[in-house]
């Protein structure tokens, strides 16, 4: 979102003190960001709270000596993204009905901009007639509503109308200024690592958080792609709109990847699958007192090859992961021709800057033709949209 510019017009509910980390996290991001207020939004959250965050001036009323005459019009005009959060039921009518009676509602209805509406009030207001038919009004307009959250709310009650996580509505923003270069496609990821139980209590696993698939699967997400994401036990959060299929086992992901998997245009296997279980596991806790004991494993199932076996003449493009600490590049290019890939990734996981629990990587890309390219140290999120592109190009290609 660097360079990218964002409104974010504040108004008069309690969840306008979640803006101020909204504003923050646009910023973080790169986004050039401005706030516009209504006067009843200063009663929950001051101007200069947000001035100080965004870097640039708030404007809450129309007449106030900070506002330029044409303000109401350029700030629409010039952003590319207008966010709406909190949007109570009072500025969501005046949005549906064109009601410019200050500043911030004047803005909406001159913009050009995109519309984010992240509405927040009170169950009841939510869920009235009213409101609904409003919001279906934006929407048929163009506007992304943002659903609300579910939860205990300030006025005591349970229920929807909860402002989303400022982190959801980056998110959502994101996708909205992105390109939807992959929409249409079919995306299969797989994330994480899995685990093989040795008895009821203990397991075998590895260390791969799954950091690396989770923002493979919301990068193809926010670029248009239908995704499908397999995800062994993970602490993650998981991105919105995608299909999450849980697994523990290698056997249960092999399941769930090939069950369905000449569907996808595109699979790409980032998962960390166990290479071997244990040949027998206990039905009971293994004490100890024993002696030493002796672990007796088999190979798991090898997905990815299984999956580069039966692909025959399918157009779909098939990309494997290799995490390595050292032969980095033969090793890669032996499982790449081994498993009939289109292209593998391969990273250095002795990094502390690029293993499985680092919020970077850097990473080699080798593809079927014997090209080699390098990408620097960058976040997962940056590596993820960057293969997303060669993804892209190859299909284009072919």
């Amino acid at each position: 979102m660097k360079g990218r510019k964002v409104v974010v017009g504040v108004t008069g509910g309690i969840a306008a003190y979640k803006t101020a980390e909204l504003v923050r996290l646009l910023v973080k991001e790169g986004a050039v960001t401005r706030v516009a207020m209504t006067l009843h939004a200063t009663k929950f959250i001051t101007p200069l709270t947000l001035e100080t965050l965004s870097g640039n001036r708030v404007v809450a009323d129309m007449w106030g000596p900070e506002t330029h005459p044409l303000d109401h019009i350029t700030w629409g005009q010039e952003s590319e993204l207008i966010i709406i959060a909190p949007a109570t039921a009072n500025f969501i009518a005046k949005m549906a009905h064109g009601i410019g009676d200050d500043f911030l509602s004047t803005l909406v209805i001159a913009a050009t901009a995109k519309v984010l509406v992240c509405p927040s009030m009170n169950t009841q207001m939510y869920v009235s007639q009213a409101v609904q038919e409003n919001l279906a009004i934006l929407k048929a307009r163009g506007c992304a509503i943002l659903e609300p959250g579910s939860g205990e709310l300030a006025c005591r009650t349970e229920g929807p109308g909860r402002l989303p996580e400022p982190e959801e509505i980056v998110e959502e923003a994101r996708m909205l200024l992105s390109a939807q270069d992959l929409s249409g496609l079919r995306v299969l990821v797989t994330a994480g690592a899995t685990l093989e139980p040795l008895d009821p209590v203990r397991y075998m696993s590895n260390r791969s958080s799954g950091k690396m698939g989770y923002a493979l699967a919301r990068a193809a997400r926010r670029r248009g792609a239908k995704v499908t994401l397999v995800s062994g036990p993970t602490a993650l959060k998981p991105p919105r709109d995608v299909t999450l299929c849980r697994v523990k086992t290698a056997e249960e992901m092999r399941q769930a990847v090939l069950a369905d998997c000449r569907q996808y245009d595109v699979i790409i296997k980032a998962a960390a699958v166990l290479d071997w279980r244990p040949r027998e596991t206990s039905e009971h806790k293994i004490k100890k007192g024993r002696g030493v004991q002796t672990l007796e494993l088999v190979e798991n199932p090898d997905i990815l090859a299984e999956l580069g076996c039966s692909r025959g003449n399918s157009p779909c493009i098939l990309v494997g992961f290799a995490a390595e600490t050292q032969d980095l590049i033969s090793n890669a290019q032996e499982k790449l021709k081994k498993k009939n890939l289109d292209l593998i990734v391969v990273n250095d996981v002795s990094r502390e800057d690029a293993g499985f629990e680092a919020d970077t990587n850097a990473v080699k890309i080798l593809y079927r033709d014997g090209h080699l390219e390098e990408l620097p140290l960058m976040s997962k999120e940056e590596v993820a949209d960057q293969l997303l592109d060669r993804i892209k190009s190859l299909r284009e290609k072919s």
